[in-house]
């Protein structure tokens, strides 16, 4: 038989247990009912953890994502085609892609039910380029004419060369492709005349090999009358109609994050050193300090403004790349793009931040 003290003692016990459970399950219920009040939003990235990648972990890093009440994967990427192409699927709900990638999946895919949609521009000029050699006496389009050039077959320098060469007469141009590793090393050693690609990607990639910047000619496409449009940030269509707020909310902290990065692109390289640790940081920090410079904060981006687009350069755009991919249908502009989740005009005034 239990004694009064010895019962008194047991109930005590339970009963602190019991509390103690509660008390456990009201904790995990409330850090539960706090993952979920974050949206998860997959985003996948154009290319590997480089410079520009930045533009993208350094909101994740300062936790903007977070208190916009999102919960956003960053995924690198092995080009613009790809990363459209896993929106369309489902895989990925937002990714980082070259316009003209955007608009050539859409011309080629009429019927395709989950076509993405560029909602910001990031890149307002094409970053693509020919480069040479200087010693090969390339310094104007013009020299290219009966020149060979290499590149990736999806290289978007290459697929939009038709319209470079357009622009400036070009004519009997040999290609030869190549993976994406030994580009700039086939330009180096001479196996080629020239190569088309992103410059800040491109230009350093030669240096990596020893060939110094003041030794290359760049014609860069912005300044040889192509004035395309680059990289956007894009998303799903079911995204967009299931949870416009989570879309806006994604840009307003992606603008303030770049709003860090262009006044301290030193300090937001770190971000991709946390991704990927073997990375060098002095030459990413000149690769994102590069894309600044030509594509993100250019003449262009200062005069449309951070983010946005104008219809007469977007629909000429759509025509250029309907003749230059010869795309099954027309790039019908009004479905590759959709301004209405951007920020504030007061909010994407972001470019006089950026550090020269």
């Amino acid at each position: 038989m239990f004694k009064p003290s010895t019962m008194k003692r047991t109930f005590l016990k339970s009963s602190a247990l019991t509390l103690a459970m509660l008390g456990a399950g009201s904790l995990t219920a409330i850090s539960n009912a706090h993952a979920q009040a974050l949206t998860p939003i997959k985003f996948q990235l154009d290319w590997r953890f480089e410079g520009p990648a930045a533009l993208f972990l350094v909101p994740v890093a300062k936790g903007y994502f977070k208190d916009a009440k999102l919960d956003v994967t960053i995924d690198a990427g092995n080009g613009s085609g790809g990363a459209v192409t896993r929106v369309a699927s489902g895989t990925y709900d937002m990714g980082f892609a070259d316009l003209a990638a955007l608009m050539e999946f859409h011309a080629n895919n009429p019927d395709a039910p989950n076509k993405p949609v560029a909602i910001m521009m990031v890149y307002n000029n094409t970053p693509a380029s020919v480069m040479a050699l200087k010693k090969s006496g390339i310094k104007t389009p013009t020299d290219l004419n009966g020149k060979k050039l290499g590149a990736p077959v999806f290289d978007a320098g290459r697929r939009a060369f038709p319209i470079f060469a357009k622009a400036n007469n070009i004519a009997g141009v040999q290609w030869t492709a190549m993976d994406p590793p030994l580009r700039e090393t086939m330009l180096a050693r001479g196996d080629v005349d020239a190569i088309t690609g992103f410059t800040f990607t491109s230009l350093l990639n030669l240096e990596a090999r020893g060939v110094k910047a003041e030794d290359v000619t760049v014609l860069q496409y912005p300044d040889y009358g192509v004035k395309l449009y680059g990289n956007a940030i894009i998303a799903s269509p079911k995204l967009l109609k299931e949870n416009p707020a989570a879309v806006k909310a994604f840009l307003s902290a992606f603008t303030k994050g770049m709003k860090d990065v262009l006044a301290k692109p030193e300090a937001a390289i770190e971000t991709v050193k946390a991704r990927d640790g073997i990375i060098n940081s002095a030459l990413e920090t000149r690769r994102l300090q590069l894309a600044i410079n030509t594509v993100i904060n250019s003449a262009d981006a200062r005069a449309e403004g951070f983010g946005q687009v104008k219809g007469p350069r977007l629909s000429l755009m759509a025509s250029q790349v309907s003749d230059a991919f010869n795309t099954k249908t027309r790039v019908n502009p009004e479905a590759v793009w959709n301004g209405s989740f951007l920020p504030s005009v007061a909010e994407l005034n972001i470019l006089s931040s950026a550090k020269k």
